[in-house]
């Protein structure tokens, strides 16, 4: 990856929308460059998705459960179940007191509740601390 690959990267980050063509505009390139760049990228697995960032509706409940995995059970093994819970969005494996961070999202309080017994009964997880999100600032 050169300097054009990552100001490409910098500028989808920012709009991931933005057409070839503004893209290469903006980093000097032909528009033909920046679509094989981009493929190229997606290729080797540096860009390993496109997303859109929605705003929340009012009414969704965030959480982050934060889970400490048995010693006896691989912490990947755990990561891939958690997957499969509903309204898990987002799996860190982490360093510190717990070994994975998910992010959960519902449309309440009892819905991520739901996620996070599912959490409990997952094979190898030993215990889970979960904190509801107040507010997100951006």
């Amino acid at each position: 990856m050169d300097k054009k690959d990552e100001l490409i990267l910098q500028i989808l980050r920012e709009d991931s929308r933005l057409a070839f063509v503004d893209i290469a505009t903006k980093v000097g390139l032909s528009e033909a460059a920046v679509r094989r760049r981009v493929s190229n990228l997606v290729k080797e697995g540096t860009i390993r998705r496109f997303t859109v960032d929605v705003d929340e509706p009012q009414t969704a409940t965030s959480a982050i459960t934060y889970v400490s995995v048995s010693p006896s059970s691989p912490t990947a093994d755990v990561s891939k179940k958690l997957k499969s819970v509903k309204g898990v969005e987002t799996i860190y494996e982490t360093t510190g007191p717990f070994d994975i961070a998910a992010i959960i999202r519902g449309a309440s309080i009892a819905e991520v509740n739901k996620s996070v017994e599912e959490i409990r009964r997952i094979e190898g997880v030993l215990r889970t601390e979960t904190t509801i999100v107040l507010r997100t600032i951006r």
